[in-house]
């Protein structure tokens, strides 16, 4: 029926999030903690028990710019992910509320949204978001109702424009329901965390929460169901987690692989591009030789992505290099549980990377830059060092 940022909230405590936890980082916001009161409860609608999450402050100013919102949460002391998160969600009420009104989404002047209640709505939503940390989100097509809502520009018709833009290229669904099923807030929070928009897929149900809406309508109730379960579906594309494995085996990673050849970059830019595309994070990068059109040499420039880095990783191979063109291709890896110990190889302390698999060690590898160091300083051939630190690294596991 719809979804609101109350109603959001109110179905994640219902699945689990405990109110305390959200409560505790909605304080971190630069607001005076006396002045923020939350109320969970229970309601029925329609004889289904839902949860109700309702925020009452009082505050002279309901007038807000996205600018003055996005400043009270980067100075906060909210988690990196939950800043991020709540921005996002912002951002789409913004542009959306831009186009409506034919201004810059950083000038938009918030008004309802820009209340401390809707504040606290919006951050909190993005904090139960990562308490939950799912791994892909399905929606169903997104209802919006019929009918007219007061706001602060008068009596609009339901859906209002500014939910209307938020949702261009969202799959919505026909309502009869004569009142605001889904709010601004709500859109932007669904529309932010959303991956796909379909039927429940298949799954393994785990939890179900219900967050319950304001009014309590005659013909359906008017609530919001959240589920949470595991499912055998593959996870959206660039997923670092991949599906669950059993415990001691390689974990599989699904990526991106990013691809381009040129036949006109010089080796100073090809080398300047590998410590850019390195530092900005790429789990590899490499140069294969290879021949393109009319005989010419030249490289195949490959690099392996998340899906977070992907569109950072994208934006160098077009600045730094000489393509006007590449090829992105989801590819899955499978990497051995790995752990880093210290051992004293004879020359000094070293840190080795262990790799297992299935419980059984199958790779000893010492960090080469501190075999290097104790090379260098102790006059010793690099091999022997990193040879000492192998053999200690295995007697150290054998003694466990």
């Amino acid at each position: 029926m719809g979804i609101s940022g109350d109603m959001f909230l109110g179905a994640m405590i219902d699945l689990g999030v405990k109110e305390t936890e959200i409560i505790r980082e909605i304080r971190k916001l630069p607001i005076d903690p006396k002045e923020i009161d939350v109320k969970v409860a229970r309601a029925s609608r329609h004889s289904i028990s839902a949860v109700t999450f309702k925020v009452r402050i009082q505050e002279s100013t309901h007038h807000r710019t996205f600018k003055d919102i996005k400043k009270m949460i980067t100075g906060s002391k909210l988690g990196k992910e939950v800043k991020a998160t709540s921005i996002a969600i912002f951002k789409a009420i913004a542009v959306g509320e831009g186009k409506v009104h034919n201004i810059s989404p950083e000038k938009v002047h918030f008004h309802e949204v820009g209340a401390i209640d809707s504040i606290i709505d919006i951050v909190g939503a993005a904090v139960a978001f990562h308490i939950i940390a799912p791994r892909r989100v399905v929606s169903t097509p997104v209802p919006l109702g019929t009918g007219w809502s007061n706001t602060m520009h008068g009596r609009l018709p339901v859906p209002t424009p500014a939910t209307l833009e938020i949702l261009r290229g969202v799959p919505v669904a026909a309502s009869s329901a004569p009142f605001e099923l889904t709010t601004p807030t709500g859109a932007a929070i669904l529309k932010t965390i959303t991956d796909d928009y379909s039927a429940m897929p298949a799954m393994t149900i785990e939890s179900v929460g219900y967050g319950a809406g304001k009014k309590d309508f005659k013909g359906a109730a008017n609530v919001l169901r959240l589920v949470t379960g595991f499912s055998a579906l593959p996870p959206k594309d660039g997923d670092a987690s991949g599906a669950d494995s059993p415990k001691g085996s390689p974990k599989i990673e699904n990526l991106w692989m990013l691809e381009t050849n040129v036949d006109d970059m010089t080796a100073e830019v090809a080398g300047y591009l590998m410590e850019r595309l390195f530092d900005a994070g790429a789990l590899d990068a490499y140069y294969t030789p290879v021949q393109m059109k009319k005989s010419r040499p030249g490289l195949l420039i490959s690099v392996l992505s998340t899906e977070e880095l992907r569109a950072g990783l994208t934006e160098i191979l077009f600045t730094e290099s000489t393509t006007i063109g590449l090829r992105a291709t989801p590819v899955e890896r499978a990497a051995l549980e790995r752990k880093s110990i210290k051992v004293s190889s004879g020359y000094g302390r070293v840190s080795v990377k262990v790799s297992t698999l299935n419980g059984k060690m199958v790779s000893i590898e010492p960090e080469y830059e501190e075999c290097r160091a104790i090379a260098k300083s102790k006059g010793v051939a690099l091999k022997e060092v990193m040879a000492g630190a192998s053999a200690a690294a295995r007697r150290s596991l054998n003694k466990r």
